[in-house]
């Protein structure tokens, strides 16, 4: 709800003077300068919001791949990229019988924001039925920024505000931008500066018209680098783009992250047991992202189903400032393809398979997951090289 503005007031000799080199008189005090710290209208609603999908136990389900990428997934099981098979493949996911147990939130592609079940019951109402928070991919993808080493810069920020009113009006409350940095080119200081900033004005924009910015600059899995590499590249992307969040106003108790995992890259000689992921992961939050931010909701980035698991599993063998839970795609979403084929006899089995692996990464947010039991496919690396979506 509206909270009225306040000022801070400060009374230092170097605030407010031409000149650094000024000499204020001692018979006179300095001038006094305030400062006008933003509150939005939507502040008590975006702590309420975040905290809501920060909740123990449950993470976010991510299904706002593009309809190309969707396509693509269904084309893995022989099913045409149509809105029809779209529609009904979100629908399998989003009327999960007690989904909401393991589920806080789910971000949604625009084509799905707007579509209803078969039987005509908007998705955004399933979703809040299940006590699951709906929210919007709102970035427009990404493309070659001149200047640079081969990098990408995310386009979306003309036209966000009112984008994000109307998402706000169909019933979403979190928003989510994707950017990427790349470890093998670089990465350039342009490129970390062009991801950090887009990243801030979307941040601000989405809690000017009240959704949740989830903030994710995607530290991409390629290249055959080990994990102090990843770390330092991470440390310095993060460190930029909480810079600029602050030089955006924007309200940390009311965004969400989503940040890679720490990792060796994905073609290193040596790869990262679940301690070693987790004592890196965490040495980068600590040392970057205040304990103000409710959240930090991982993405997956290519890992495999059981993989992405123990990560965070051993992430919360000791408490954390902020609650640390997942925002999973393919990790969630693979094994309900494979299960699935696009047989409408398989659908309830389908939804079982969702559950399993949502019930895992719960039992991992808690820290009490084990992998007895897994099944070889879920073992089974996704990573993808030079992935887009």
């Amino acid at each position: 709800m509206a909270s009225s503005c306040f000022k801070v007031l400060s009374s230092s000799p170097w605030i407010g003077h031409r000149s650094f080199a000024a000499n204020p008189s001692a018979s006179s005090p300095p001038p006094r300068v305030s400062f006008a710290i933003r509150a939005g209208a939507y502040s008590d609603e975006l702590v309420q919001t975040a905290k809501s999908i920060a909740s123990p136990g449950r993470g976010i389900l991510a299904i706002d791949e593009s309809n190309a990428t969707c396509g693509k997934r269904l084309a893995s099981i022989g099913l045409d990229n149509t809105e029809e098979n779209r529609q009904a493949y979100r629908q399998l996911l989003l009327t999960t019988p007690g989904l909401g147990d393991y589920i806080s939130g789910s971000i949604l592609f625009e084509e799905t924001l707007y579509q209803s079940t078969k039987d005509g019951k908007k998705f955004v109402d399933c979703l809040r039925d299940a006590n699951i928070v709906p929210g919007i991919k709102v970035d427009k993808g990404l493309s070659p920024l001149p200047g640079s080493n081969q990098e990408s810069w995310c386009q979306g920020l003309d036209g966000l505000a009112s984008r994000s009113a109307e998402y706000y009006k169909q019933g979403a409350r979190f928003a989510k931008w994707r950017t990427v940095v790349s470890v093998p080119c670089g990465p350039s200081a342009l490129a970390v500066k062009e991801a950090a900033w887009g990243l801030a004005r979307y941040a601000a924009i989405s809690q000017d018209n009240g959704l949740v910015p989830i903030v994710e600059p995607e530290i991409l899995l390629d290249g055959d680098h080990p994990i102090e590499r990843t770390l330092e590249v991470a440390e310095k992307v993060w460190s930029e783009v909480f810079f600029y969040l602050a030089h955006n106003n924007v309200m940390f108790e009311g965004i969400l992250l989503k940040p890679s995992m720490v990792t060796p890259g994905a073609e290193h000689k040596n790869k990262a047991s679940p301690e070693t992921v987790a004592e890196f992961t965490l040495t980068m939050l600590k040392r970057r992202v205040p304990p103000a931010v409710p959240g930090i909701m991982f993405l997956s980035g290519g890992q495999s189903e059981a993989e992405a698991t123990l990560n965070l599993n051993a992430m919360n063998q000791s408490p954390n400032p902020w609650h640390v839970s997942f925002s999973y795609a393919r990790a969630l979403q693979n094994s309900v393809l494979r299960t699935w084929q696009g047989k409408p006899e398989k659908i309830e089995a389908s939804q079982k398979a969702l559950l399993v692996r949502a019930k895992a990464n719960s039992l991992a947010q808690l820290g009490k997951y084990s992998a007895e039991g897994e099944n070889e496919d879920a073992k089974k690396g996704m990573f993808v090289k030079g992935y887009t979506y």
